[in-house]
């Protein structure tokens, strides 16, 4: 590695609405270096990168306080483009492809390279065609610098999620110019053995001196990964280390600022041969990328129940499907009355309710305020949270009941905000998901679907998030379906884990099965056939 900084972060310091997010932060990167970048939601990560890569919403907001230095020039951009043109890249936590384009075309996007024709000498240079064939050529030398197999002339909307998080790092990598890669959450979406290509690749772009600085609630990919540890907290820097001189225990009490108990493993009581809350008969739903069919099982009253699987295998789309958000079909009975899964509104006024695994698409109003996304749906369906005179014929918003439930929910979750009345937007990603499990819990739902609930939190978030769904299970008796990419998160919560591989239930195990059966299911196997 080389010992010179190519990267010097110098005295930060930034302010949003009088709220101090960033204090006199300061350290650096060398060239081929990797710094993972940690803390927990609202500690200010993603506000640093912000600045760093130009984002329009730090000029703003009145701008930043201290230096940025990259090859001993300071610097300070007023959009990514002037940092794209300098050398950084960013891989963004949400992704910002465009969805009716091909891989090769978001990878190539704004740099494509042209093709003279003879029109050219006659109307100009902008007679020019693409050049798809050298498009094709520089798409997949960026794929294949990641070692992973995509279709390049997929449309982004029709791809799994993993192959969209790659084809956003591949557009990074294809710059020619690059010095620096920022990585915002790279691994949240992708299955384990995805996870590991990615970081073998960041590797190997670290070797050719590019400078990395990777951003990741996975601790252990981090200690694994990173040469050095920068840890935030509230703003400030609380160290800066080597990582070989710690270890996960301690960078998480750098994090949350105080010591963390082990894991406790809670006992469970069988709740199957009770009542059935849901049956679902032949269910098939068509989401890109997530292909449901032929999905048939029962969930029990009073039971949380997991589905896990690798990425794209159809896990996300049974909800999804269920709540009326793809084009679905199959047998669905809800408290012993058919549902049509075609009426969402219908479907949550009955008492289902559902947190979306895409936050920022689904599950929020990011233009609007933080108490407004709270109440808004319980609001519209079951019209709560409103004042209603002539017997109903007029309606109008309880404002005071609408601050009082946001504020619950708001100190309930810990969510860092300057007030129940800023807008979604401004909020870390760990804390807009805080705010969706909120709106869905003010719905009082029998039934709650939830969707990746910890994707993108941190640790201390995610033990939150994570004891708030046990907790409403328990103590109000809410069932629960829910569905993430993390096994070890699923056997920690649920009562039973049914694994879903190419569109169908290939098994259901409860949490104290062996992690050899539950692999064997998310290939489509069983011990007994191998």
């Amino acid at each position: 590695m080389n010992n010179e900084s190519l990267l010097q972060i110098k005295n930060i310091s930034k302010s949003f609405f009088g709220n101090q997010v960033l204090h006199d932060v300061s350290f650096d990167v060398k060239k081929g270096e990797i710094v993972g970048l940690v803390g927990e939601n609202g500690a200010g990560k993603s506000t640093l990168m912000n600045i760093l890569f130009g984002m329009p919403v730090i000029s703003q907001t009145g701008g930043y306080e201290g230096d940025i230095i990259i090859d001993g020039k300071k610097v300070n951009f007023s959009t990514p483009f002037d940092a794209i043109d300098a050398g950084i890249g960013m891989v963004h936590q949400e992704f910002s492809l465009l969805p009716g384009f091909t891989a090769i075309e978001n990878i190539l996007l704004n740099k494509e390279p042209l093709k003279y024709n003879f029109l050219v000498d006659i109307f100009g240079e902008k007679m020019h065609t693409l050049d798809y064939e050298k498009m094709r050529q520089l798409a997949k030398q960026a794929i294949d610098t990641l070692g992973v197999n995509i279709d390049l002339d997929m449309l982004v909307s029709e791809m799994p999620v993993g192959h969209k998080q790659f084809t956003e790092i591949a557009r990074e990598l294809e710059r020619t110019n690059t010095k620096i890669l920022v990585f915002d959450e790279p691994t949240a979406v992708l299955t384990e053995s995805e996870a590991d290509i990615l970081l073998k690749a960041i590797k190997k772009l670290a070797a050719q001196g590019i400078a990395i600085i990777f951003i990741s609630h996975r601790l252990q990919e981090v200690l694994t990964i990173a040469d050095k540890i920068v840890v935030l907290r509230d703003g400030k820097l609380i160290t800066e280390t080597e990582t070989k001189k710690t270890n996960m225990r301690q960078v998480v009490e750098w994090m949350v600022g105080h010591t963390v108990d082990e894991k406790k493993q809670t006992a469970r009581k069988d709740k199957t041969g009770g009542k059935v809350i849901l049956s679902v008969e032949n269910l098939w739903v068509d989401m890109p990328g997530e292909l449901v069919r032929d999905v048939s099982f029962e969930v029990y009253e009073g039971e949380i129940l997991g589905f896990g699987g690798l990425a794209g295998q159809g896990k996300l789309g049974i909800p999804n499907g269920i709540m009326g958000f793809f084009p679905a079909g199959g047998k669905v009975i809800f408290d012993g009355k058919k549902l049509d899964i075609r009426k969402t509104k219908d479907t949550i006024a009955k008492g289902l309710a559902f947190v979306s695994e895409d936050r920022r698409g689904v599950g929020l109003l990011l233009e609007e305020t933080i108490d407004w996304n709270i109440a808004f749906t319980a609001m519209q369906i079951q019209e709560k949270y409103l004042k209603k005179f002539l017997g109903g014929l007029i309606k109008w918003r309880d404002d005071k009941a609408i601050s009082d439930l946001a504020e619950f929910y708001i100190k309930k979750f810990e969510i860092k905000c300057v007030s129940a009345s800023q807008l979604a937007q401004e909020l870390s990603g760990g804390n807009q998901q805080k705010i969706c499990l909120a709106k869905a819990f003010a719905l009082e739902p029998k039934l709650l679907f939830v969707s990746e609930p910890t994707r993108g939190i941190d640790v201390g978030a995610k033990k939150l998030v994570l004891d708030t769904i046990r907790e409403y299970n328990r103590e109000h008796g809410t069932t629960i379906v829910m569905i993430s990419s993390e096994l070890e998160e699923l056997r920690s919560v649920c009562d039973r884990i049914a694994i879903v591989d190419e569109g169908k239930i290939s098994g259901i195990l409860t949490p104290d099965a062996s992690l050899e059966d539950f692999g064997f299911l998310m290939v489509g196997s069983s011990k007994d056939n191998v």
